[in-house]
């Protein structure tokens, strides 16, 4: 099953539900390309042995690994590490994630400043440019496994908005309006 986004409503509510407009309205994957995000769906129960997993990071250079069990037993300061990640931010190295079980969005904005929201369940694997605003919730579920992959040593720092002037924002904006399709060495699904 394929990776779900949308544009989202403008409702208050709760961030983990859904937030789709009405009527629903699904956005095709090229959109999210066109943006920089790429996807794949591979096979979380084999992330050991994938070999497509380790082709991708051998070809885009992912050399560290890490996991991150988000679940209020699991995760230290838990309310608090979910109001940060939901502060919309960038960051100055691409931001890959890969989940190995359960659910969650990540919201990035399109080219008019509308968010759009992208629900990721296991299997699914997603990068995310250096420079483009986001913000990562759970959804219901309240529960993701993420497999976090870097080039070098990891970088967790987020650049709340606005960050118009940092160097990552700026090139990202450069190459969403020379409308080069942001290239990438490996082609995504």
């Amino acid at each position: 099953m394929a990776m779900e986004a949308w544009f989202m409503d403008d409702s208050n509510e709760h961030p983990r539900l859904p937030h789709r407009l009405n009527p629903k309205e699904l956005l095709p994957l090229d959109k999210l390309a066109e943006l920089g995000v790429l996807y794949w769906h591979l096979n979380p129960k084999n992330y050991e042995n994938d070999e497509e997993l380790r082709h991708i990071r051998e070809t885009r250079g992912y050399n560290y690994m890490d996991l991150i069990d988000i679940r209020p037993e699991k995760l230290e300061n838990y309310e608090e590490k979910l109001k940060n990640f939901y502060t919309e931010h960038i960051h100055g190295d691409e931001e890959v994630r890969y989940c190995l079980e359960g659910s969650g969005y990540f919201d990035v904005r399109d080219k008019e400043d509308r968010w759009i929201r992208i629900w990721i369940k296991a299997g699914d694997l997603i990068i995310l440019p250096a420079g483009i605003y986001h913000r990562f919730t759970l959804d219901t579920s309240n529960y993701i496994k993420l497999m976090r992959l870097f080039i070098g040593e990891p970088v967790w720092t987020a650049y709340n908005r606005p960050q118009e002037e940092h160097p990552a924002r700026k090139d990202y904006i450069k190459n969403l309006n020379e409308e080069v399709g942001l290239q990438y060495p490996l082609e995504a699904h």
